[in-house]
């Protein structure tokens, strides 16, 4: 279930052309389970119309601190007093700056001075106006005054220029919203997780690889991240996107992936083999394109060093967790692998089921026995595996 299933969010909307992104954050929070009530300065409703938000949230649209809708006609009280975040997105440099001095002169910066939740708030301003010494100094305060800051990002402008001071994407920011109502079961942790397919080279146009997508060992190094962990994620070949709030290290080979994580496993409390590293490699990679010429061609491989077998046995190794990717007896043979390699943990699952799809079906392998995880979102199931794994800690 994701961490904002339930939850009643408030999205405030402040005048500036990133407006039009709040519509598909609307969209985005209530598909994640949340509950959105939108409220709108006078600048935003330049940009955007009420009736969108309305269409979008399914519920009336706030604007004025008199509305007569709110049966004590006091909207900047009760809008906030249900509700478990407050989130300004696109937060101007003039919002900013009434929330730095407590003004309240219209109902968003009301609200939030009366607000008894999270205030989180996502700038979106011209570069100039981001750098200008006034709008640093009033994030600084913002942020020591306890308020979450959700970017900027860099990028092209609306005005022609590009710079940091755009706003985050809706899906950026409903990744950090997400993790901001995430428990940090795993706060303080270092986590080091492969992720990917290796690809071992025959020649400079060929490779041998695998299906893996990537896409399980992205979930659980966000969801890490998410649960307060520090991440680094050493990768092969992926097919999405890599999380923004991961140290990222690509490795694109068996071994380069077996030395890099040698080169950072040193003080990580857990290691996480997700990557689908290939068994074997070519023993002669050919420096030239092999021509077409023979009906057959021959190859000798060389078998690879196990890169979570050789983790766990360290003198000091970090809690290993490894992945059992099979096509038949998954359980005995995820069994025999995790007893073989003295992995305290084995997540087990159906190659031809899991590589490649949105969704997995996995099976949790420890010394208690097996704990069977219903099939769900890949996402889903990288916060269950997670959280299994602080239960064990």
């Amino acid at each position: 279930m994701s961490s904002l299933a339930n939850k009643h969010i408030v999205l405030g909307i402040t005048g500036g052309v990133a407006a039009y992104k709040a519509a598909e954050l609307v969209r985005l929070l209530i598909k994640a389970g949340a509950e959105v009530q939108v409220a709108m300065t006078e600048g935003a409703q330049q940009f955007i119309t009420t009736v969108t938000m309305q269409a979008l949230s399914g519920k009336p649209v706030f604007t004025s601190m008199w509305d007569g809708g709110v049966p004590n006609g006091m909207p900047h009280i009760e809008l906030s007093r249900n509700a478990d975040a407050i989130v300004i997105a696109p937060a101007s440099a003039d919002f900013m700056a009434k929330l730095l001095h407590g003004r309240a002169d219209d109902l968003l910066s009301a609200l939030c001075l009366a607000r008894d939740c999270p205030l989180l708030i996502a700038p979106a301003m011209n570069k100039q106006m981001w750098e200008n010494p006034a709008t640093q100094r009033n994030v600084a305060q913002l942020i020591r005054d306890g308020i979450t800051m959700l970017g900027p990002d860099s990028g092209d402008q609306a005005c022609g220029e590009t710079g940091m001071g755009r706003m985050l994407e809706p899906e950026d920011l409903l990744t950090h919203i997400n993790s901001f109502f995430t428990p940090k079961l795993l706060n303080g942790k270092r986590i080091l997780i492969t992720a990917g397919a290796t690809q071992e080279a025959i020649d400079p146009v060929r490779v041998i690889t695998n299906l893996s997508s990537g896409k399980m060992g992205l979930a659980l190094a966000q969801a890490a991240v998410d649960m307060g962990a520090d991440v680094t994620l050493v990768h092969g070949k992926v097919e999405i996107p890599l999380p923004h709030s991961t140290r990222n290290i690509s490795a694109i080979d068996a071994e380069t992936m077996y030395k890099t994580v040698m080169q950072h496993v040193a003080n990580q409390d857990i290691f996480i083999g997700v990557a689908a590293v290939a068994d074997y490699s070519p023993a002669q990679k050919n420096t030239q394109k092999i021509k077409k010429s023979e009906q057959t061609l021959s190859l000798e491989f060389n078998k690879n060093k196990d890169i979570i077998a050789d983790v766990a046995s360290l003198p000091n190794p970090p809690f290993c967790v490894g992945f059992a990717a099979e096509s038949e007896n998954l359980l005995q043979y995820a069994e025999q692998k995790r007893i073989a390699k003295k992995l305290p943990l084995i997540v087990a699952n159906m190659a031809t089921q899991a590589m490649g799809s949105d969704d997995n079906e996995v099976t949790l392998l420890d010394d208690v026995g097996a704990h069977h995880l219903p099939n769900t979102s890949k996402t889903e199931t990288a916060s269950l595996v997670l959280r299994h794994i602080a239960q064990m800690l």
